[in-house]
């Protein structure tokens, strides 16, 4: 077993000292063929370059740009962005041991993200040209906001309706939760998960109940919602928010979403704004939820913020005060999907036992983390659990087919 302590990195940064980062437990690399860190690299990553080329009439320069990242990604070593690039100096910073190598010898957290930024520079995000600002992964999102899966599930909230308020609770919980399965990038390669051994529990975790008591009845607080995937997946985390703003769970929420696109369907503000009209076009009870968010944000309760920080490669342990600051004034933060959760514990090889309170322990307040698995980290499992899922013989880690609610409070 992995040794289960932290110590401090002696780096000179904020509040390292207090994550979980310095470890015995190695980092997760991309250089092990077959594995799933490899697949993102080899397989996703090409195929996601070849649909954003094909959602957009790109001209010349995007196109010759994608080509290059391909053949760099594919045959070539990670190059550095241009010295005129806005932040240049931040990801020549971390990256700075990475340049010149592989992308597989990469930390797997850091080549994603990066990956991503590069991407986006490749089609004009950044620039000053007429792309500028289109997000290049917006017809998938709003394909999926459309689709009848969608409408389908907005239906089934009539039902919830009338249903006791702590059954109700569950339900929605639970619907955020499993909504994670939506992400579009986990699609890109995989397609839309099956279940799995039904021998092994598909929730390998649940502290649902202590979430709860973190959130009284009539307390008065606020509570914060890291988002993660925009679409089918950000909708029940709105009518969740919902549910805490009507049973007076809390008094304000704060929805912190990425400033700009980011692992395929991660949502920004605009994604959330997309989504509560779609909730207030919808009929019967969605339609009512919509309305409800909407007058939430215009009086307050419900305020959409948004950081540099959450399209950075580092764990949640190296945060920037101001960020810090904004947590740890919250009675919960609620941190979405599996990026969040990779930010939250560091993306290393972790025994799956080890403690999630240990590994969270730095995050300012009270943390809960709902996640669908989809990549190779987790920890906090009963040792049961963990041998049940194992006989299982399931790729249970990065299936999308279990999930876990874990708190600390």
């Amino acid at each position: 077993m992995n040794e289960k302590t932290s110590h401090a990195s002696g780096e000179a940064t904020v509040h390292s000292s207090r994550s979980a980062v310095a470890s015995n437990a190695p980092v997760i690399l991309s250089n092990e063929s077959g594995s799933f860190a490899w697949s993102v690299l080899a397989k996703r990553h090409p195929a996601l370059i070849q649909q954003v080329r094909d959602a957009f009439p790109y001209g010349r320069r995007q196109h010759e740009a994608l080509d290059a990242l391909l053949e760099e990604i594919t045959d070539g070593v990670v190059e550095p962005l241009a010295p005129a690039e806005r932040d240049h100096e931040r990801w020549a910073a971390s990256g700075q041991e990475h340049f010149g190598r592989s992308w597989y010898d990469a930390p797997f957290l850091w080549a994603e993200s990066y990956f991503y930024r590069r991407l986006l520079g490749a089609v004009g995000y950044f620039g000053s040209g007429p792309w500028q600002g289109v997000d290049p992964f917006a017809p998938f999102k709003k394909a999926e906001l459309g689709g009848s899966a969608v409408e389908e599930e907005l239906r089934a909230l009539d039902a919830l309706a009338n249903v006791a308020a702590e059954e109700r609770a569950t339900a929605l919980l639970h619907a955020s939760l499993w909504g994670n399965r939506a992400d579009l990038g986990f699609r890109v390669a995989a397609g839309e998960p099956e279940s799995g051994d039904t021998t092994a529990p598909a929730l390998v975790a649940d502290d649902s109940g202590l979430l709860w008591q973190l959130l009284p009845v009539g307390s008065g607080s606020t509570v914060a919602v890291v988002a993660d995937n925009a679409g089918r997946e950000l909708i029940p985390d709105l009518i969740l928010i919902d549910h805490f703003l009507e049973h007076r769970r809390a008094d304000r929420v704060v929805l912190h979403v990425k400033p700009s696109p980011y692992y395929v369907s991660d949502a920004m503000t605009a994604d959330v704004v997309d989504c509560l009209r779609r909730l207030i076009e919808a009929p019967g009870e969605a339609g009512r939820i919509g309305g409800r968010l909407w007058k939430a944000m215009g009086a307050g309760h419900l305020e959409i913020r948004t950081h540099p920080f959450f399209c950075a490669p580092q764990p949640y342990g190296e945060m920037p005060e101001d960020l810090r600051g904004e947590f740890e004034s919250a009675a919960l933060t609620l941190l979405k999907g599996d990026l969040n959760y990779r930010r939250l514990v560091a993306d290393r090889w972790w025994d799956a036992t080890a403690s999630f309170a240990d590994l969270s322990s730095y995050f300012p307040g009270a943390v809960a983390a709902l996640r669908t698995l989809k990549s190779d980290v987790v920890v906090g499992l009963e040792e049961s659990t963990l041998d049940a899922l194992e006989r299982s013989g399931d790729a249970w880690r990065t299936s999308g087919t279990h999930a876990l609610i874990q708190v600390r409070r």
